[in-house]
């Protein structure tokens, strides 16, 4: 049995993480910014730097999933700074006090952002850094882990594309629209959406944790990215509903400025290299099959 300390527990993606590190008895430390509850869980403020890194002593695996959702709200001044402040500076601290403590694999919630807009081309974790402001807070997320790194910690930056869940994430937003028949492909559709399932993105993380090959970037992707127009018919085939609308680019440009360029028009042709060289075997190979659990699963 080992034991993992999770920040950022409470969103999609590390609440199901707990979840499934409990059902196959593993010790979860949960780490919170309010007052512990119970005996699992370790208080910090990453904000002031606060955090008792012996409470880590012991602890085999910290993850890192905290960060406001890149598509929360239109990219103002301030709302980009709070992007950079919630991933950052947790990264920061936890990577420190996991250097002091011994913690043997820090693994560090990252982004496909980091590629950029790749276009048509590739992009394995060899990729080079793209442009952009995703890619910038990407670079410096990822560099925040350095202490951790220097301390020869196993460090696992996890970029991580489009989760498709049951409930909550992308699919949430995308869901009603479909239904009524409002699907439709956003610009020109041919930017490409580096999509993976939330049962691969946890059963990669997983893997992730207990196995010594996997470190640097790994990206968090199935292994058959699509553009945008074959996203929106594979979503429209699951959900029986027509597709034939378009949302053009300049109306999400107006809408939503600048996330509408890097975050909807945009994409990253990635792959998962390092997953599979590793050896993981993805549950969802498709877009078809993953959309057509996480429809069924909802109806269910």
């Amino acid at each position: 049995m080992a034991t993992v300390a999770i920040a950022g527990s409470s969103g999609l993606i590390g609440a199901s993480l707990v979840y499934a590190l409990r059902a196959t008895d593993h010790r979860v430390l949960r780490i919170v910014r309010r007052a512990p509850s119970n005996s699992e869980e370790l208080f910090w403020n990453p904000d002031t730097g606060e955090f008792d890194a012996s409470a880590l002593r012991g602890v085999d695996a910290a993850v890192n999933m905290c960060g406001v959702n890149v598509g929360a709200k239109r990219w103002s001044g301030a709302f980009k700074q709070s992007l950079r402040d919630s991933r950052i500076d947790p990264t920061e601290v936890l990577s420190a006090a996991v250097a002091e403590a011994g913690v043997g694999v820090l693994i560090n919630a990252s982004a496909v952002g980091y590629y950029g807009d790749t276009g048509n081309r590739i992009a394995d974790e060899t990729a080079p850094q793209g442009r952009g402001f995703l890619a910038q807070l990407c670079r410096d997320w990822e560099a925040a882990t350095a202490p951790a790194q220097h301390a020869g910690v196993r460090v696992v930056l996890a970029r991580t594309g489009l989760v498709l869940s049951p409930r909550g994430g992308m699919l949430s937003r995308l869901r009603p629209l479909f239904s009524l028949g409002l699907g439709g492909r956003l610009g020109s559709g041919r930017q490409y959406m580096p999509w993976i399932s939330l049962e691969d993105q946890v059963r990669a993380l997983l893997y992730a944790i207990f196995h010594d090959e996997l470190a640097g970037p790994v990206n968090f992707t199935g292994p058959a990215p699509v553009t945008n127009s074959e996203f929106t018919t594979a979503m429209g085939r699951a959900l029986n509903r027509p597709t034939a609308l378009l949302v053009p680019g300049f109306a999400l440009k107006t809408l939503l400025g600048e996330f509408a360029e890097e975050g909807l028009l945009g994409g990253q042709r990635a792959i998962p290299a390092a997953l599979e060289r590793a050896g993981y075997e993805f549950r969802h190979n498709t877009v078809g099959e993953a959309l057509a659990y996480v429809t069924s699963t909802v109806e269910s």
